[in-house]
């Protein structure tokens, strides 16, 4: 019912940037918390960025500075801007969409975009 849409990931020299999005469709009123989680090989999941409304933005220590979440409620897409990029970067980055308002008291949880890889080299 609800689908996330990635784009934006590709291959970047350290130093560089990257612009990630992600776009939720759906009969879609709302979203509560919209984030970006990655998955580098042979570790587990770990949360990156997110935002909650009425909140202020979270970030992970291994990114904040570099990496900034954005919102655009109405368009229900997220982004994660990312600068300075590190090799240690490197993994599979995948959006996050949670306590979606699909209206008539009805509401989707934790889902989750394909994955997008980003690879960043020396």
């Amino acid at each position: 019912q609800v689908q996330l849409v990635e784009s934006g990931g590709g291959s970047v020299q350290a130093g560089g940037s990257l612009r990630l999005s992600c776009v939720a469709s759906g009969s879609i009123v709302s979203i509560d918390t919209m984030g970006w989680a990655r998955q580098a090989p042979g570790k587990l999941r770990e949360d990156v960025a997110s935002w909650t409304s009425g909140d202020s933005p979270a970030y992970a220590d291994s990114v904040k500075g570099r990496f900034t979440i954005s919102r655009d409620n109405a368009k229900n897409t997220v982004y994660l801007q990312m600068n300075s990029l590190l090799p240690e970067d490197t993994a599979v980055y995948y959006c996050n969409a949670n306590s979606i308002d699909l209206g008539g008291r009805k509401f989707a949880y934790n889902i989750w975009g394909q994955g997008t890889q980003v690879t960043v080299s020396s």
